[in-house]
């Protein structure tokens, strides 16, 4: 799975990557659920949405999708529509796992060895919270608030490379530049033919402190190699 990643490359470096408009965007090093993110649909444009994927049917928050398998997207309720028009490009610079030790579990960050920017693949739905009362009005009556709607979504996962299979059994699907166009606007067939694991070649992976375990702790510290492994 993908539970954490990092986004702290420069919006100028992000806008000439994507060749697109620079985001809004501060120096992430711990992005974690819940959190509104950056991410790129089919209008080429970045934009906020919240990671944990809620489908428009979703009675509340805790139906939330971080993860979307990519073996069973058309098969799943949550993600079929989605997978079918509503793909985008999750961009970072690394991500975390954790592997299990003894009682423990020791993370790891994985990025690529020039420490590039990539894209995951993502799918997003846009979620309507429920109706809610706000208040009493003059004569004891509730007032009713039709909150905003939420724009969410979620990584796709798919079996791991030779490097992330001694560390998970998922890994993110990194899209190849080449295929995001692909993702973003091919028919369904043809994206789901890119949801092949990255290779390992230019991809590293080393220990980082438990301090990234709590999404509160959002500093370069959590990148750097660590020797508490």
């Amino acid at each position: 799975m993908c539970g954490r990643y990092t986004l702290f490359t420069p919006a100028s470096e992000l806008a000439e990557r994507f060749e697109t408009a620079a985001p809004d965007v501060d120096a992430r090093y711990n992005c974690a659920p819940g959190q509104d993110l950056p991410v790129i649909t089919g209008t080429g444009e970045f934009t906020h949405q919240r990671w944990g994927l809620l489908p428009e049917w979703a009675d509340d928050r805790s139906q939330a999708s971080i993860n979307a398998r990519a073996e069973t997207l058309t098969e799943k309720p949550s993600f079929a529509e989605s997978v079918e028009h509503r793909r985008c490009l999750v961009p970072a610079d690394g991500f975390y796992e954790w592997v299990n030790r003894d009682e423990s579990t020791q993370p790891y960050r994985v990025a690529f060895e020039d420490g590039r920017p990539f894209a995951m693949a993502g799918i997003w739905s846009r979620w309507q919270p429920p109706t809610r009362q706000t208040g009493l009005g003059e004569f004891g009556t509730g007032t009713v608030s039709d909150p905003e709607p939420i724009d969410t979504f979620a990584i796709v996962t798919t079996e791991p490379n030779d490097l992330i299979a001694d560390l998970h059994h998922r890994m993110a699907v990194i899209l190849d530049p080449s295929e995001e166009s692909t993702w973003l606007h091919g028919d369904i067939e043809d994206a789901l033919a890119c949801c092949d694991p990255y290779p390992a070649t230019d991809l590293t992976a080393h220990p980082v402190s438990t301090r990234v375990n709590d999404p509160s702790n959002d500093d370069p510290s959590l990148v750097q190699e660590t020797t508490e492994a």
